[in-house]
């Protein structure tokens, strides 16, 4: 054989190899992903950044993902920037991206910037570590943290018959960058594979009071609503009752940190709306930090999906 047919038979199959491998489809990582995205706040004009986790899955098909917004509580406040990662410590997140459990939506978990809180002498802020943030291990999960102890007795009764004089939301709350809010879900649903039916809210403490704000003021842009550790102001009921958005509220029966009793005059106003999908669940042995065991659970998350616009 010559060398100038040695040398075609090279190119000929060199080419047959490309045609072959052209015709492959391109393999696309199919593993959960957590993206950092960038916006300019409205509030204050300033570049900051949010979280979008992606569930295993994503990539492999045209489907659409519900979507959960996720409000972090008062101690996960931060510059959205190098501080974002405190976000990462409790709620949805945590669960979906250090406990690796395979939640089946798009959820998006912005940061509330600190307006001065680390100034006031909270411990919960002035003593946390970036370093101390959990992290998703290569191998295995980290360990859950424990639940904070109590020794309040689970016997209550509730003398609440007003709220005319306490104030409907904590200062400077989720409320302060509502319209970043908006934005954020907009871009997001834009920008992936969003399923508009299926558009859920929910928040830990700080976040569940945003929770409930949010939902007032865009009954109609949510399909179902869950404020954990956090209690609605009467005054905040109608839109809510009007539009009859599917809720679940949690409390802690030992909570020392937001009064249970706040939750009745609420809840109260809802029902006496017409509201009909009410759902109240207190666990009693537990202290604030009832949001570990609700977020652990399966149970969120399939009432979510339970749930579209279309019925209500």
């Amino acid at each position: 054989m010559s060398a100038r047919q040695s040398l075609l038979i090279s190119l000929s199959s060199a080419l047959l190899l490309l045609s072959l491998l052209a015709c492959q489809p391109i393999a696309i990582d199919n593993q959960a992903q957590l993206l950092r995205q960038t916006f300019t706040s409205e509030y204050d004009q300033t570049q900051r950044q949010y979280f979008v986790y992606l569930p295993k899955g994503y990539h492999q098909s045209d489907t659409l993902w519900p979507v959960m917004l996720f409000l972090h509580g008062n101690g996960e406040r931060g510059d959205g920037q190098a501080e974002l990662d405190f976000v990462l410590s409790h709620g949805p997140l945590y669960e979906a991206w250090i406990q690796k459990r395979e939640l089946p939506f798009v959820i998006i978990a912005p940061q509330l910037p600190m307006f001065d809180f680390d100034k006031q002498g909270l411990g919960y802020i002035d003593n946390r570590r970036l370093e101390d943030v959990p992290v998703r291990l290569k191998q295995g999960t980290v360990t859950r943290a424990a639940y904070c102890q109590s020794t309040q007795s689970m016997l209550r009764h509730s003398t609440i018959t007003t709220m005319q004089d306490i104030e409907p939301l904590p200062p400077k709350g989720w409320e302060t960058i509502e319209n970043d809010l908006l934005s954020i879900l907009n871009a997001t649903t834009e920008q992936f594979k969003t399923d508009p039916e299926h558009i859920y809210l929910t928040g830990l403490s700080y976040g569940g009071f945003g929770t409930w704000y949010l939902a007032s003021q865009h009954p109609k842009l949510f399909t179902a609503i869950a404020p954990v550790v956090a209690w609605g102001h009467p005054d905040m009921m109608s839109p809510i009752a009007k539009q009859d958005i599917p809720l679940w509220v949690f409390a802690g029966g030992r909570d020392s940190t937001i009064n249970i009793e706040y939750f009745y005059p609420g809840l109260n106003t809802l029902e006496a709306l017409g509201h009909s999908q009410v759902r109240f669940t207190v666990h009693e042995e537990l202290e604030h930090d009832a949001w570990k065991r609700v977020y652990a659970s399966e149970d969120l998350y399939r009432w979510f999906l339970s749930h579209k616009k279309t019925q209500h």
